[in-house]
């Protein structure tokens, strides 16, 4: 398989590039695509039953070895959103700082990660809280028990697993750059947001929000406009990518681009 290709298009899943929801409910684990959709449910599953009892004892010493899938199952849950230890913590019976350690766990068996905040001296009323992303969106559909066609009828369901789909594809293709690049959320106490901002170097700046929908409009660039306010000089670009057909400008450093750029990009 090409480096630059992704798994799940070297496995035959890119015939209808279209099909944003079959991307993120496939994820991009290599011995999962090589499966049938209905049989990769079962693959993630033993996949985490076997890191719980082969890599946690090996890490660290914990009480209760079956919190953790269903710890992993509630973060899968609230994958793209901020990380909030009390609702991880509400339905079960240990300590909050007993899941923080969980989630810490989770996160150095690179099942979990949490996306730190970008700041910037130009304001001072930002969010400085993580976002919680799975590592895998296919593992994560597997854990919520969805499926593509679940994820084509719910946009509400689609829009946080396209976010970490995104932002895992993002990861891979900087990989590729000689300089590193670091990944961010930007998000103001008045709740405006950027979904993911990449850092290359002191001066490099760009953002990228993601939308389940059809088209993209002024209002879905408010957070990237202020990021670009922010950045100043250092911003390069600000993108919304939105499951349509066309890329579109929406003034000075700003675009709309169709979701599938990510792979047909990768494939070319």
């Amino acid at each position: 398989m090409s480096a630059a290709q992704p798994a799940w298009r070297a496995q035959g899943l890119g015939a209808c590039a279209e099909r944003v929801a079959e991307y993120v409910a496939a994820g991009g684990y290599p011995a999962a695509l090589a499966r049938p959709a209905l049989r990769r449910r079962d693959w993630y599953r033993a996949y985490v039953e076997a890191l719980v009892q082969r890599d946690v004892q090996d890490l660290r010493r914990i009480g209760a070895l079956d919190t953790l899938p269903r710890l992993l199952a509630a973060a899968a849950a609230q994958t793209a959103r901020l990380a909030n230890v009390a609702d991880l913590a509400g339905p079960f019976q240990v300590s909050r700082p007993t899941i923080r350690d969980y989630v810490t766990l989770l996160e150095r068996l690179f099942l979990v990660e949490q996306l730190p905040p970008w700041h910037s001296n130009r304001l001072s009323r930002l969010v400085k809280t993580p976002k919680l992303h799975l590592c895998d969106t296919g593992l994560a559909a597997a854990l919520l028990r969805v499926d593509a066609a679940r994820l084509e009828r719910d946009r509400t369901l689609l829009g946080p697993l396209l976010e970490t789909f995104v932002l895992q594809e993002l990861r891979r293709m900087a990989s590729w750059q000689a300089e590193p690049v670091t990944f961010h959320h930007f998000r103001d106490k008045d709740g405006v947001e950027v979904d993911i901002v990449l850092e290359r170097g002191a001066d490099e700046v760009a953002g990228v929000e993601v939308r389940a929908a059809a088209s993209a409009t002024e209002a879905d660039f408010r957070g990237l406009r202020k990021l670009r306010a922010a950045a100043g000089e250092a911003f390069r670009c600000g993108v919304v990518l939105y499951d349509g057909e066309h890329a579109l400008r929406f003034g000075e450093g700003l675009f709309a681009v169709p979701v599938r750029a990510l792979w047909e990009t990768a494939a070319g």
